[in-house]
């Protein structure tokens, strides 16, 4: 076969001794070679089968020249750059009467949900308790999955596991009522912010607390500028002044939509009030929030926070 370069300078040859092929999308050919197979599992066996562990790769590359490499290092030389992967988020709040409630709710986090959390892969996860917020007491966990497939096989793990559903069925028993109701959202995290990143390991008897803040915009594009001035700045003003962002995601999943939510860790609440009082002040916001012609003002139309501490057992504290 005849190869003409400018034709197929991107593309990847498959020698197998009988036929040769060239395939133009060298990420679907590592797909079919070696990546995740669950979407397609047919038809990369079919490919498979027509390929001999024998065969040689080799990529064209720019100066018309052809390279020949083992056939994992054509693979990684095909590779294109990686998206950066946004984790999906899922917020749930407890909402209890003091006493009792608190009382399995806590024990029930502790002993059941926190270690079966852990052996369904699911982390970074946090549980925390209402320092100031309206509608009190209640108790909420953050849990972090690196897609909506992780979600799923979470769900399928701690269904399948005995030991938590047993904790499960003790907490929700018939005739007592261990929480007045459960309260779910989904979010999407942020690009400029794509994971949860707790926080350093706080001093042995810190007091350190939680800000989360929910902004509620008057349109979906109104949030998007708003998402966006996050990644533009805002950030970066934020671990400047010792305010230190945990997590933050658009709601996909919840009420009051369209708004994202975010979280920030703080010494103690008098660094806190101290953080906020520098961010006002300072000269780089209010520069950003006057950005691209449209007020911060206009793009957020209510706001609401509360303010919670990890509980003693939480991996987030």
């Amino acid at each position: 076969m005849f190869l003409r370069p400018s034709r197929y300078r991107a593309g990847i040859l498959i020698e197998d001794g009988k036929r040769q092929r060239i395939v133009k999308n060298p990420a679907g050919f590592q797909y079919l070679m070696g990546g995740t197979v669950e979407r397609c599992r047919q038809c990369r066996m079919t490919w498979l089968s027509r390929l001999h562990i024998a065969s040689s790769y080799s990529i064209y590359v720019q100066r018309r020249t052809f390279l020949t490499l083992p056939a994992g290092a054509a693979l990684l030389q095909a590779q294109p750059p990686a998206a950066t992967q946004r984790a999906i988020l899922e917020l749930r709040y407890f909402h209890l009467r003091s006493g009792r409630q608190v009382e399995k709710t806590t024990a029930y986090l502790q002993h059941g949900w926190v270690p079966a959390a852990e052996r369904a892969g699911i982390h970074p996860v946090g549980c925390f308790n209402a320092v100031i917020a309206p509608d009190t007491p209640f108790m909420l966990t953050v849990a972090s999955y690196s897609n909506m497939a992780a979600f799923d096989a979470a769900r399928e793990k701690l269904a399948a596991d005995k030991d938590f559903q047993s904790a499960v069925d003790e907490y929700n028993t018939i005739g007592e009522l261990n929480y007045i109701r459960m309260e779910n959202s989904l979010l999407s995290a942020f690009p400029s912010l794509p994971t949860v990143i707790p926080p350093p390991a706080a001093e042995k008897g810190s007091a350190r607390v939680f800000e989360i803040r929910t902004y509620e915009s008057p349109t979906d594009k109104g949030l998007a500028r708003k998402i966006k001035m996050f990644g533009e700045g805002e950030f970066d003003i934020f671990k400047r002044l010792h305010m230190l962002p945990v997590f933050a995601g658009q709601t996909i999943v919840g009420t009051h939509m369209p708004n994202l939510t975010y979280m920030l860790a703080f010494d103690d609440l008098a660094a806190r009030e101290k953080c906020w009082n520098a961010f006002s002040a300072d000269p780089e916001w209010q520069k950003l929030r006057t950005t691209g012609g449209i007020p911060d003002a206009e793009l957020v139309g209510n706001i609401t926070n509360v303010i919670v501490r990890g509980l003693p057992f939480s991996p987030i504290r």
